[in-house]
């Protein structure tokens, strides 16, 4: 099991910027895939962004793609999102996650054994 803990969340105008920073800890970092996910009330928790365990290889919801940038230093245990243009429907509360096995690269939540406590974004007009 790998502990995970999310920062970096606030209350931004639609245009603006933020990023989020996941710190891990508890096992082996650099072997496993990451990712972000986020929920808005009333819906699902939706994947938006994932990055490989070496960081060469990433995904990207359509809804962010050309926005959001996922980032991981192994170096430091650590993942980012940068979230740039930010629109009111990003607003959500965001996880970070990590999968369940070593050296894979799977988008779906079932793939993701670890999360951490979420972190909120909120987009004002």
């Amino acid at each position: 099991q790998v502990q995970l803990v999310e920062s970096g969340g606030g209350l931004v105008q639609a245009g603006g910027s933020l990023r989020l920073s996941c710190a891990a800890s508890g096992r082996t970092f650099s072997n496993y895939g990451m990712g972000w996910f986020r929920q808005a009330p009333g819906k699902e928790r939706d994947i938006v962004a994932a990055i490989s365990w070496t960081g060469t290889r990433t995904y990207y919801a359509d809804s962010v793609k050309g926005r959001f940038t996922i980032s991981r230093d192994n170096a430091k245990n650590m993942v980012y999102l940068q979230m740039n243009s930010l629109e009111l429907e990003d607003t959500a509360v965001y996880y970070c996650a990590a999968q369940k096995s070593q050296f894979l690269f799977r988008l779906l939540r079932s793939d993701f054994g670890s999360w951490g406590q979420g972190t909120q974004v909120t987009v004002s007009s």
